[in-house]
């Protein structure tokens, strides 16, 4: 490939002009641009970006992720990898690193700031400021994640000022994490050094964080949609705004990316050059990114687009390699033989998850809210049969229990409204941050057996209701499969449906389970502790000073 004629987008110019882009002789970098000769079709720019990732969340290893992305057109994200960190430390981290140098794929990894996310639930592993120091000297490493831990940055906890201090002396940016977080708060919050945020999920909120200086990645996952309330402020602040999925499943991963971002912003009225900055250039301007830019002496790291409305991707290039043309993925499949996991719960009875009717009720429950991570706290006295407080589908108000998955201990019970489940049961070991086993049902026979169903596997997702056993295992650290993404896509899609064959309402009912157990996500939520008030960060205790409703 000696070069491509096309309709070059120069974003940072503001300018569309027809050129021929040259390769150096080994073709992994441009080595200069010239006049072209009445291209008419396609345009020519740099791959998208996806600014914020957890790619566990996905449920694919980092090198089957990237098979799947670069069909859409990305060529890199700013990847947090805190999901596998606190199932399996450092050494989850290391594997993310590895198996994404594993594909010609641009993972930029950070170092997790909160592992464990809270001292109220049980994780896998802990990583401290010197873990973290360590990390993010590493070249590999180039941020600190997100700073979930907004309480111990406010109030000066010497471990979180340690944190943000390895970064600041490092030159590497700190991810921020503050729903909600506003006035003189956000403004210490920031005033700390951390530079973006991905939580906000109102206009106001982060027009207010926008204006203290601090960078907004418009988050668009599988649970939490905030571009519709936040896109707007693109056109206002084209140098602060980026895009990010956050978590995003397999068949939404199979489907879109970044690009369908970009066709949204662009049918809003929001200016074209504007919206590729967000998607193209800015992540890499903030973190540094090695990803090319179209621009001479760079990584031939460009995308092929048929028009700048729909953004459908004709063919993705990285270093000069064709990744992906026509919505085919040029990546093999490599199956993974490195399988970190850390899950030793037996199996459980159905009487474990028994809740006693000896009060005091009413109490709170927790309300799931569709394409969001908050919740609502809401006060509520579930049925009572013989003696026991029960799931009554009647009325939507179904038990929740969390189930610690690195050793035999009580389990957490308590009950949650919106999941719309008239049957059955769901489990899953990805239940952020800690990675517990959280499920939702209708009967504590369906629950212990969904439950027992990922136990057995050592991780998954799993669905239970008449006539049906279904899970989707998950080996890699109780969160990822190692199998083809697109027969994990299609396998996830599966479920998906019977889940909501079964009554559920939810857009993403195992991405919102998968929410139900973070607690420094307000309002109420559970761990493997009991229930937690996320506006107060603690266990909620009940009158007679225990925590949670057991």
């Amino acid at each position: 490939m000696d070069g491509i004629t096309a309709n070059y987008v120069d974003i940072t110019n503001r300018n569309i002009f027809q050129a021929k882009v040259h390769f150096t002789d080994t073709v992994t970098r441009i080595e200069h641009i010239s006049a072209g000769e009445n291209p008419s079709l396609p345009y020519l720019l740099p791959g998208f970006i996806d600014a914020h990732v957890h790619v566990e969340s996905s449920m694919l290893i980092p090198s089957e992720f990237a098979r799947l992305a670069v069909t859409h057109g990305t060529v890199a994200t700013i990847s947090d990898p805190h999901e596998i960190a606190n199932v399996c430390g450092m050494n989850g981290v290391y594997f993310m690193i590895r198996n994404g140098r594993s594909v010609p794929f641009k993972f930029h990894f950070g170092a997790p700031s909160c592992v464990p996310a809270t001292q109220f639930e049980t994780a896998g592993a802990v990583l401290n400021s010197d873990d973290v120091k360590t990390l993010l000297e590493d070249p590999s490493i180039y941020y600190l994640s997100e700073m979930m831990n907004f309480p111990g940055a406010l109030h000066g906890d010497p471990e979180v000022l340690k944190k943000i201090a390895s970064a600041h002396a490092l030159g590497k940016p700190v991810d921020g994490h503050a729903p909600g977080l506003r006035g003189e708060d956000a403004k210490n919050y920031i005033a700390r050094g951390i530079s973006t945020d991905h939580e906000c999920f109102t206009y106001d909120e982060a027009n207010e964080k926008l204006q203290y200086g601090m960078k907004i990645i418009i988050r668009e996952g599988s649970a939490a949609k905030n571009f519709e309330a936040l896109i707007p402020l693109l056109q206002q602040y084209p140098d602060m705004i980026m895009f990010g999925s956050d978590d995003k499943h397999p068949d939404e991963l199979a489907a879109w990316h970044i690009n369908k971002l970009c066709a949204r912003a662009v049918a809003k009225g929001i200016d074209v050059f504007y919206v590729l900055q967000a998607a193209c250039v800015n992540p890499v301007l903030h973190y540094k990114m090695q990803v090319g830019q179209l621009h001479e002496g760079d990584a031939a790291d460009f995308i092929l687009v048929s028009n700048l409305r729909e953004f459908d991707v004709q063919a993705t290039y990285i270093d000069g390699q064709l990744v992906a043309e026509n919505g085919v993925t040029k990546i093999p499949c490599t199956l993974s033989t490195d399988r970190p996991n850390a899950f030793n719960r037996t199996r459980i009875e159905p009487s474990a998850l028994g809740i006693p009717a000896n009060g005091p009720y009413p109490f709170p429950v927790i309300e799931a809210l569709d394409g969001q991570l908050i919740t609502n706290a809401i006060d509520e006295q579930p049925a009572i049969e013989q003696g026991y407080f029960v799931s009554d589908p009647s009325r939507d108000i179904l038990k929740i229990v969390v189930v610690n998955r690195y050793l035999n201990a009580p389990i957490a019970k308590a009950f949650i409204k919106n999941f719309g489940i008239k049957q059955g049961a769901i489990a899953s070991s990805v239940a952020h941050d800690s990675h517990n086993i959280v499920a939702v049902g209708t009967d504590d026979e369906s629950l212990c057996k969904a439950i027992n169903l990922v136990i057995d596997h050592h991780g998954g997702v799993s669905c239970v209701k008449h006539n049906l056993d279904m899970v989707v295992p998950l080996p890699v650290a109780g969160l990822m499969s190692d199998d083809d993404g697109y027969k994990v896509a299609e396998l996830y899609a599966i479920i998906d449906e019977e889940v909501k064959k079964a009554g559920s309402t939810l857009r993403s009912p195992f991405m919102t389970l998968s929410f139900m157990a973070l607690l420094v996500i307000p309002a109420l939520k559970l761990s493997d502790f009991g229930l937690f008030d996320g506006q107060k960060f603690t266990l909620l205790e009940r009158s007679d000073g225990k925590p949670g409703i057991q």
